[in-house]
């Protein structure tokens, strides 16, 4: 709900418990006014009405402004830098207020560099979450228009004490580590100069007053931003003591903007949700959000999957893949993804990228009988691609050396014995769109799983007089290719990886139906990664799997096969060990636990979470998914010392005056008892885990 208050001159947004509120003061300064619990109109005009403090040697502004620019008497940090000859920084006049189909949009102009910039806010009926982001337009006929940094938008936190900031940072096989350190003065940056989301951090912070707020009490207010290239998070603690929250896309000199007359560029958005209900209630309300309106088809539970790397790697043929195909299918899995090694010449990671038709003596008849064998098994089928890199050693390279991000009179990097592909080239957009369609066209395809396996590292573009642009436009590319084959496909889901969780992000969530969140599948590893994921977004789009034991790829841990499902459950469970390998009795095992994941699967993907036990040190760490009347509890034990029985584990989110019913046992517990007693799993030993399913009676 957008409301305006009596002066028409300040704004209230509103949630279903939050509210957002803004104002123009008299000289069209646009100053943030609140967000925290939902207020009135009346509120609105006292605190409209409140004196900004005065200080002989700051800026009235900084730390009150609601989208801070440079120009004039500011000192803090700017979303907005323009340049134009002769000119730094700028000065706006209020020119127009649109409020329409729950967005509110505020224009602003500044004649002498001819910059007009537009600021949106929108909320979505039944959510808190803010949504926010920019327009900037060049207005001159004749004159270009430098625009180093245009973030989306700027948050500014009540007054408190103190504050504490969580943050997700990482690696390649270590993505979504949850880290909390107390936020001092000064600024803590977080991003990526890498082109892509990158492994090192998710664009995503929290905060939360004093540091004292628990998974289920305490304010906490976060920011997620929906760009999938380089991008910034800057929480800074301003000389005053007041907090804010600035980014958007563009890392150092990887957001400059050139604006050439008439042109105009609207930003990614910055999306902020405030909650009273500690960590986990942010959780939740980022997560039903994102079910609601940014993730694709949401109401369908994904289904199991099977995919074929670690099984084959690169020895890829239609017999072999068949082969695992019927074991798949047997054990219950619901899609078959042929990974990396079916096309060109792709005998190793060193040739084939770019070639995007079967190779002919792996596949001579080419993916279409496959296809339609695993069809006839009850499965749907599924390919791997990267079609925005190239090898060397390919017809596509050879034909179009060009074509990729290169510096002239350099010679491009090697970088996982691959180049990137300019998508902001018009023609290899167009080229790499139509490879994909042919291959969505040459046979029963329904799932694609699209990978981007290597950073920028030559950003040039020879003869382009501005070879910044492709940091962004690259990006509207691939968003602009996902757009029209899914329009094009709409049967064909597709799954974001990036050499795992190196591109995730709402905006390529806005676009796929799940993410790669991690290469590393250890079982016990992949606990703190699902958890840090959590944080912001829902199990529905976390793709987790079930690889061999010993995992040689990663740590050489030694894990049984209920540990690794019980793991891999948390999200969207998919297998990805070499089942030929796998004994009768332990393919039997693994159907089990198929089925049991199905009966769980829509409280899992579509449920509320509730953190119970953080994976912290060797004890016991569990989750619950709440949908309904139905109640999944996953548990996992890392260690057990002697004589120690794990500590039972306290549900939340219970009805107190309920009694819930365990649906493998048929034992009733009362609700009182799960929520102060907690449950106990009777878990023992190293590596145990365990599922509980419980229905609320009557």
């Amino acid at each position: 709900m957008i409301e305006t208050g009596a002066d028409g001159r300040s704004w209230l947004l509103s949630g279903p418990t939050s509210s957002y509120a803004l104002r123009l003061d008299d000289e069209d300064h646009l100053l943030h006014l609140h967000w925290g619990p939902r207020i009135t109109l009346a509120d609105l005009a006292e605190l409209a009405g409140l004196p900004l403090p005065q200080w002989s040697f700051e800026s009235r502004l900084d730390g009150h402004e609601e989208y801070p620019v440079e120009g004039g008497a500011r000192f803090a940090e700017p979303a907005l830098i323009v340049r134009s000859p002769g000119v730094r920084g700028t000065r706006w006049s209020y020119v127009r207020v649109e409020v329409t189909g729950g967005e509110l949009r505020l224009g602003f102009a500044d004649p002498l560099t001819c910059l007009d910039l537009t600021l949106h806010y929108r909320v979505r009926e039944g959510h808190d979450v803010v949504e926010r982001w920019v327009t900037v337009a060049n207005t001159s006929p004749d004159t270009p228009l430098e625009v180093p940094r245009a973030d989306s938008a700027t948050w500014t936190l009540p007054v408190r004490a103190s504050w504490r900031l969580s943050h997700l940072h990482g690696r390649w096989g270590a993505e979504s580590r949850l880290v909390r350190v107390p936020l001092s003065y000064g600024a803590h940056t977080i991003g990526s100069r890498r082109g892509h989301t990158g492994h090192t951090h998710l664009p995503w912070v929290a905060l939360d007053a004093d540091g004292t707020a628990t998974e289920e009490h305490g304010e906490v207010y976060g920011c997620a931003l929906a760009w999938s290239g380089s991008w910034r998070l800057a929480t800074r603690r301003l000389p005053d003591g007041a907090v804010q929250v600035t980014g958007g896309w563009g890392h150092d000199d990887t957001g400059l903007l050139l604006l050439g007359p008439g042109e105009s560029r609207t930003t990614p958005v910055l999306a902020g949700v405030r909650s009273d209900g500690g960590f986990g209630g942010a959780s939740a309300a980022w997560h039903a959000w994102q079910l609601a309106h940014v993730v694709p088809s949401a109401a369908e539970d994904r289904p199991v999957l099977y995919n074929s790397w670690e099984a084959t790697w690169f020895e890829v043929d239609e017999e072999r893949q068949l082969a695992l195909a019927r074991r798949a299918a047997a054990l219950g899995v619901e899609l078959f993804v042929v990974d990396d090694g079916w096309f060109g010449r792709r005998t190793s990671d060193r040739a084939g990228l770019g070639d995007w038709t079967p190779n002919p003596d792996r596949f001579p008849r080419g993916l279409a009988p496959l296809a339609r064998a695993v069809r006839a098994l009850g499965m749907r089928f599924g390919i791997w691609v990267e079609p925005e890199m190239v090898n060397p050693d390919s017809d596509l390279y050879r034909a179009h050396p060009e074509w990729v991000q290169h510096v002239p009179g350099r010679e491009p990097t090697l970088f996982r014995n691959q180049l990137v592909l300019n998508l902001a080239r018009p023609e290899v957009a167009a080229f790499v769109e139509e490879q994909v369609r042919r291959l969505l066209e040459s046979a029963p395809i329904d799932y694609v799983k699209w990978d981007f396996n290597r950073s920028f590292t030559d950003p040039g573009w020879p003869g382009e007089a501005f070879p910044e642009r492709l940091w962004t436009e690259h990006v509207e590319a691939l968003y602009g290719i996902l757009d029209r084959l899914r329009a094009a496909h709409p049967g064909v889901a597709f799954e974001s990886c990036s050499g795992g969780g190196g591109r995730i992000d709402l905006g390529i969530l806005s676009r796929t139906d799940q993410v790669w969140t991690s290469d590393n599948t250890d079982p016990a590893d992949r606990l703190a990664i699902q958890h840090g994921f959590g944080q912001v977004h829902p199990a529905r789009v976390m793709a987790a799997w079930v690889t061999d034991s010993p995992n040689d790829q990663m740590n050489g841990r030694v894990s049984s096969l209920r540990f690794r499902f019980v793991s891999a459950m948390a999200g969207v469970l998919g297998i990805g060990g070499d089942l030929t390998r796998w004994s009768e009795a332990e393919l039997a095992e693994a159907a089990g636990w198929i089925g049991r994941y199905k009966e769980v699967r829509p409280v899992v993907q579509r449920g509320r979470l509730h953190r119970l036990l953080p994976p912290d040190g060797d004890g016991p760490s569990a989750v619950q998914y709440s949908l309904g009347d139905e109640v999944v509890v996953l548990a996992w034990l890392r260690t057990q010392s002697f004589g120690a029985e794990p500590a039972p584990v306290r549900l939340r989110g219970l009805d107190p005056d309920g009694v819930y019913v365990c649906q493998d046992t048929g034992r009733a517990h009362r609700a009182p008892v799960l929520l102060h007693h907690g449950l106990r799993t009777g878990l023992r030993g190293d590596l145990d885990a365990a599922v509980f399913r419980f229905r609320r009676a009557g």
